[in-house]
């Protein structure tokens, strides 16, 4: 279990890195830092700053989906050990997920993203099947 609480816990600093990379780029882009109004200076980003504030928004939505999976998976009393392999696994994927979204490497940005989704679907799948 203590492997399950430590990918939720990374995944929960993920988007917060991505928000720090994005503040980068708005200082590089617009000179400042606009801490009074961040989301409407993130609007004026493009590029690879524009591409921060996406994985950021990505990153989010997967931190929601695997905190369901992994609920579904202790409800249903699915030993959380014996995913313990995959959680690192998905953690990997989503770390690798960030640069890739930044380069604009989108087609392996897209097979990582496939791949994590996919785990947490399969840890719903054991949820189900548990029962």
């Amino acid at each position: 279990m203590d492997t399950v609480i430590t990918g939720l816990l990374i995944l929960c600093i993920l988007p917060i890195a991505c928000s720090w990379v994005a503040g980068y780029y708005r200082q590089q882009q617009l000179g400042r830092v606009d801490n009074k109004e961040p989301r409407g200076q993130w609007r004026q980003l493009s590029g690879a700053g524009a591409r921060a504030v996406a994985a950021q928004g990505n990153s989010w939505e997967a931190l929601a989906v695997f905190s369901a999976a992994v609920l579904a998976l202790f409800m249903s009393g699915v030993n959380l050990n014996g995913v313990s392999t995959l959680v690192m696994v998905l953690v990997a994927l989503r770390i690798a997920y960030i640069p890739a979204y930044i380069a604009n490497a989108d087609k392996l940005r897209s097979l990582i993203f496939i791949g994590s989704y996919g785990i947490c679907m399969y840890f719903f799948y054991l949820a189900l099947s548990a029962n």
